[in-house]
């Protein structure tokens, strides 16, 4: 057993001594803000990174699941499917484009590739220069002040500390009680991906056992589908998956029962996804030795307000977090505001409230506070009124493109100022125009602040300035002109 090769110091105002002031596990987008905040701010901070292979034995760089098989890769996945539907759209506004247009992979792939290495590295030398120590081992809890670490090569290294976080955020489940499915698939998200991969011109077909983008408004859930739909992307609703067995030809042949029918179906594909959740990197990290309070139903960590956990000095935040959005900006907030409360330089906490988010489909979603069915369901049906319009992006009109499926839904309280609670676009650049529209929720945005904005003329976003039909009064929400 070794001891870290640093100087171990009086901690301030602890009466002990420890290597660090603060030891972070976990390299992703939160525990990465974390430790550079500490250390800004004259903290001594060690963060510990290590990337368990995947099932297929895929492994990465430091920056966790965003930077490398998450929210970065995605969105340069769908912005080259937008670009595919660009290009035909192209046409149509006189660009003379000769011949077949094909995507080829390969020159994707390592493009993104090669850009996610960017950041690793990136990442590597903010550390470095904001003089945070990284450490490539995985860590686990000894005690309330005790990290071990373990290399790859098992040599095993023990960190001391003040105190502890815990950013390990979360990885992709697989389903345990389906054969084959371990052996034979891959994992991501479900939506996203089936989009994008139908833009490059894949064939493409999400199976679904109950409801899509569960948690989210489902009226705009239903649109983002429906688009889908129309897209190309094929849909086996109500469907529940039975077995994956791979045949001599390589192609993987799937088993499944239609709910609906009882009747068993198969077919073969050359690549299977699944995408029935993620599970909190909380097995390996020696809590239940501790006696830290998990969630036994999800596996994520039980926090207060403060992140604190139910043992002293340590902490926990991000995707491993009971009730907390498993979204990269609020782990990144959150952490900065931790580090913060540690250094003792403030006392703020996280505001877990309307934080804004997008669905990176083929026709983007974005939204911020409640749906519909939830503020239903905390204000009543005759207390919440809903603003709504069915409009057409200007690029749709010349490219002759189906807008059915662009729609604005604000939701309000019905009486008083009529504040609102909750803004869902479907349409164009979605998080660009929710990330716009998110700030007037910290401001107390009410309907009427809504109708004194002046729209920027001719956008999409300016719809959302412009909605004035209710749903209860059942008129017909289509925009027909300025």
């Amino acid at each position: 057993m070794t001891v870290d090769s640093v100087t171990l110091y009086q901690g301030p105002g602890t009466g002990r001594k420890f290597d660090y002031d603060l030891v972070v596990i976990g390299g992703g987008s939160g525990g990465l803000a974390c430790s550079k905040e500490a250390a800004q701010l004259g903290q001594k901070v060690a963060v510990l990174d290590y990337v368990e292979p995947s099932v297929r034995g895929t492994k990465w760089g430091l920056g966790g699941t965003c930077v490398n098989v998450g929210c970065i890769p995605k969105k340069l996945m769908h912005q080259t499917a937008l670009l595919g539907t660009a290009v035909k759209d192209a046409k149509k506004y006189g660009w003379q484009i000769p011949g077949p247009v094909c995507h080829d992979w390969a020159t994707m792939a390592e493009a993104v590739q090669n850009h996610v290495r960017s950041l690793n590295w990136g990442h590597r030398v903010q550390l470095q220069d904001k003089r945070v120590k990284y450490l490539n081992i995985k860590g686990s809890l000894v005690n309330e002040h005790t990290v071990k670490g373990l290399t790859k090569a098992g040599k095993e290294t023990i960190l001391t500390a003040k105190n502890i976080v815990i950013a390990t955020g979360g990885r992709p489940k697989y389903p345990a009680n389906i054969p084959g499915a371990m052996e034979h698939g891959i994992t991501n998200v479900a939506l996203e991906c089936a989009g994008f991969l139908t833009g490059i011109g894949l064939d493409t077909t999400v199976m679904v056992r109950s409801i899509a983008l569960r948690g989210f408004d489902q009226q705009m859930a239903g649109l983002v589908t429906d688009y889908m739909e129309a897209y190309g992307t094929k849909f086996a609703w109500k469907c529940v998956p039975q077995r994956v067995d791979k045949l001599s030809s390589g192609a993987l042949q799937v088993t499944w029962t239609d709910t609906k029918t009882g009747s068993e179906h198969k077919d073969t594909y050359d690549s299977v996804l699944w995408a029935v959740g993620r599970a909190p990197e909380t097995k390996a990290l020696g809590l239940d030795k501790l006696g830290l309070q998990l969630n036994k139903e999800t596996g994520k960590v039980v926090l207060g307000a403060d992140e604190s956990t139910s043992v002293p000095n340590i902490y926990a935040f991000g995707d491993i977090g009971e009730g907390r959005p498993e979204l990269t900006p609020t782990a990144i907030k959150a952490g900065k505001l931790l580090a913060r409360r540690l250094a003792g330089q403030s006392t703020e906490l996280m505001n877990y409230d309307n934080v804004p988010t997008t669905v990176f489909t083929p026709l983007e979603y974005g939204c911020v506070g409640l749906s519909e069915e939830e503020a239903e369901k905390r204000h009543g049906k005759d207390s919440i009124e809903v603003y709504h319009a069915f409009y057409k992006p200007l690029e749709f009109t010349v490219a002759e493109r189906d807008a059915s499926q662009c729609y604005i839904k604000v939701v309000c309280e019905r009486g008083g100022d009529q504040r609102i609670l909750g803004l869902h676009f479907t349409g164009p650049n979605a998080g660009e125009v929710t990330q716009g529209f998110a700030l007037g929720f910290q401001c107390g945005a009410t309907y009427s602040h809504l109708l004194q904005t002046v729209g920027i003329h001719p956008t999409c976003a300016e719809e959302v300035v412009k909605v004035n039909i209710t749903k209860r009064s059942g008129l017909d929400a289509t925009v027909t002109g300025c």
